[in-house]
This record gives structure tokens, sequence and C-alpha cells, in this order.
């Protein structure tokens, strides 16, 4: 979790104030609003999840709306959170028993210990990508990322968290072939 929280961040690092208006691989999503959705999702949600804490917006967290591009020093409030995050799963204990990150019903600890995997993983190559950069994914950690997104690809689609299948050969890379389980085009490219 601390090396997906690393190359998350390292990324998140990389962006310019000229970068967040700029296209990403998640149509809907801007690089800063999609910095936002990685913020409140593994700054925050992932945070609460991993310690078993009732949700709420503690001053100094991201609030779902809340423009934290917006704020000075946004990338190192960033780079805080999401060290925090993977700390609390550093701890045994977070990956046992049932956990929330939404406050609603309860799924099992590593089901959602992969959800935030994914998050830095999955949205930190769309920022890397939409920003001209490379997220640094090692063997150990896209083998990690692979099993998790081919467990609940299916699943993830029928409730249109992936976008359908994008075919990647066999042969290719395992972090590319989890893009594309996740319904991205490793090949994308910015439109510049």
């Amino acid at each position: 979790m601390a090396r997906g929280s690393e190359a998350a961040v390292g990324v998140v690092r990389g962006i310019g104030p000229d970068d967040l208006d700029r296209r990403t691989p998640c149509p809907e999503m801007t690089v800063g609003a999609l910095v936002n959705h990685l913020f409140h999702w593994t700054g925050v949600l992932g945070h609460a999840a991993a310690r078993k804490e009732p949700l709420r917006d503690l001053p100094g967290q991201a609030a779902e709306g809340r423009d934290l591009t917006a704020e000075p020093g946004w990338a190192e409030t960033y780079a805080v959170r999401s060290a925090a995050t993977a700390a609390a799963w550093s701890d045994p204990g977070a990956w046992a028993g049932e956990t929330s990150l939404t406050g609603g019903g309860k799924l099992p600890a590593p089901f959602v210990g992969g959800i935030v995997l994914g998050e830095w993983l999955l949205h930190g190559w769309d920022l890397a990508v939409a920003t001209g950069q490379r997220l640094r994914v090692d063997d150990e950690l896209a083998a990690a990322l692979y099993g998790d997104v081919a467990g609940k690809a299916e699943t993830a689609r029928q409730h249109k968290v992936f976008g359908p299948e994008v075919e990647v050969p066999p042969t290719a890379p395992l972090f590319d072939r989890a893009l594309g389980l996740a319904g991205r085009d490793p090949l994308w490219k910015r439109p510049d």
C-alpha cells in the first residue's frame, strides 16, 4: 500500500496549474476533478475504512465537492493524507473483518483495501498519462493490482465503476493487462 501511495503521490506532485483542465482517460473528469476524487477516496475515505472509523468530515480533510486544487500546497496536503492512509492499511487489523468506504453496507476489508490500491494505481495512471508523466509501478505492485482487478472486473463493469474491457495482448506487461481489464486503453494519449 505504501508503494501504491508513493506512485500516485509522485504523479500528483508533478501536476502543474496548467494541467488541471486537461482531459483524462476518465471522460467525465479533468485532471483537477480526478485529483479531488483521488484525494477523497485515498486520503479520506480509504483512511477511515482502514481504521474502521465512521465516515465523517473532519477539519483538514476533503469533503466531496471541495476543490483541493484551489488551496495552497494542495499536492503536499495530498501526499500527507495519502501516506497516512497507506500507514493505516499497513496495520494487519485493517485487513481483518469488514469495513465501509461509503458509509453504506459493510464489505470484506480485503475487498475495500483492493479498491484503495486500485484508486492509487488506476487513477494515478490516468493522471500520469493526462499530464505527460509516468506512473512507477514495479512487478509486485502490478501483480497485486492485476489480481484484484481480475477478481472484481465483471462486478465493477456491472456497477459502471469500470468501462468495457479493452483488449490487451496476453503478452503485454501485467500492469497494461490490469488497465485493460479496468476499461482503460494502455495506449491512451492525451489530446494536445
